[in-house]
């Protein structure tokens, strides 16, 4: 098949790529190289998919290029691509997520809506349940965003999930829980984290360190993508979660022991948007998807600091 990878350049979107490619799929991919971290990282990440016959990169801006060249023969959409970013999406930024989370969404579902599409499939977030009523978290708990970020993940699943109604486009979301591993943007915890550990340099934590998350490894979330881009199931939301929580204090004792090394851990006041806690209820897409994460966390943080440890920028 002719595959469309939006951010693919991405921590996520590039493995996915990769992925599909080895599969015997032609990959279109398209990313818009935000400066919202180190251009040079997305380059790295396109390193194994530069050379590759089935591999066509576009850059180009969702929320205003053309898109029909983009579409071309292509039967499955992995809409990947978003501004991302809790902490950063407060105040006068929020234009930008509005603009690249919701906007250039809506502008793709405009622009495949009436085509012979298999199956779009949206990258949504645990960031859509805020502070949820109940752990695990099932996907019909009511979302509760409490960031202005998870707030237009949510408007884009919601514009998702109109188009699958009015239109009959054959359309799933995915609710990622924490993604890490190799590759993972520079901004994000478990990166920072292990990178200041390896400089000996203080590792700031807001809060207390107690809070937990469903961490969930990127070869996990590259399968679940894939079980519902080939799946037949449409107009529904899943959870894709590994399936192992921890606390931030305990992921912290994990990585002292990958790198052989105490770690010099200073704790700040808890920041807006942060949630104390995530756990996801992955039944639905076990049960509809197949969907079984296959990378506990002690492994999956053991790859991402091999994978720092030889790719630092």
């Amino acid at each position: 098949m002719r595959v469309l990878v939006t951010g693919s350049a991405g921590f996520i979107g590039s493995h996915l790529c990769e992925r599909l490619i080895a599969d015997g799929h032609d990959v279109v991919g398209v990313d818009c190289f935000t400066g919202y971290y180190d251009r040079r990282a997305k380059e790295a990440n396109l390193a194994r998919l530069r050379d590759c016959a089935r591999f066509e990169l576009v850059e180009a801006d969702l929320a205003s290029a053309p898109l029909e060249p983009l579409l071309e023969g292509v039967e499955v959409i992995y809409h990947q691509a978003a501004q991302p970013g809790v902490r950063a999406s407060w105040g006068e930024h929020f234009a930008t997520y509005a603009r690249d989370n919701v906007l250039a969404t809506q502008r793709l579902l405009e622009a495949v809506k009436e085509r012979p599409l298999r199956k779009f499939v949206y990258a949504s977030s645990s960031s859509v349940y805020g502070d949820a009523e109940a752990y695990p978290t099932s996907e019909s708990a009511l979302p509760r965003p409490v960031s202005p970020y998870g707030v237009t993940k949510l408007a884009a699943e919601h514009l998702v999930q109109l188009y699958w109604r009015n239109y009959g486009l054959p359309a799933v979301s995915l609710r990622y829980f924490t993604v890490y591993g190799p590759r993972q943007r520079p901004d994000m915890a478990f990166h920072r984290f292990i990178r200041w550990g390896l400089d000996g340099q203080p590792i700031q934590i807001y809060g207390d360190g107690e809070q937990t998350r469903d961490f969930t490894f990127v070869g996990d979330v590259v399968a679940a993508n894939v079980a519902a881009g080939m799946s037949p199931v449409c107009g529904q939301v899943f959870n894709i979660g590994g399936g192992t929580q921890a606390s931030i204090n305990q992921v912290l004792a994990l990585i002292s022991t990958l790198l052989e090394r105490p770690l010099d851990v200073r704790y700040l006041a808890s920041e807006r948007g942060d949630v104390r806690h995530t756990a996801a209820d992955t039944r639905q897409a076990r049960e509809v998807l197949g969907f079984c994460p296959r990378t506990d966390l002690a492994a999956g943080l053991e790859a991402e600091v091999g994978w720092l440890i030889g790719n630092r920028i």
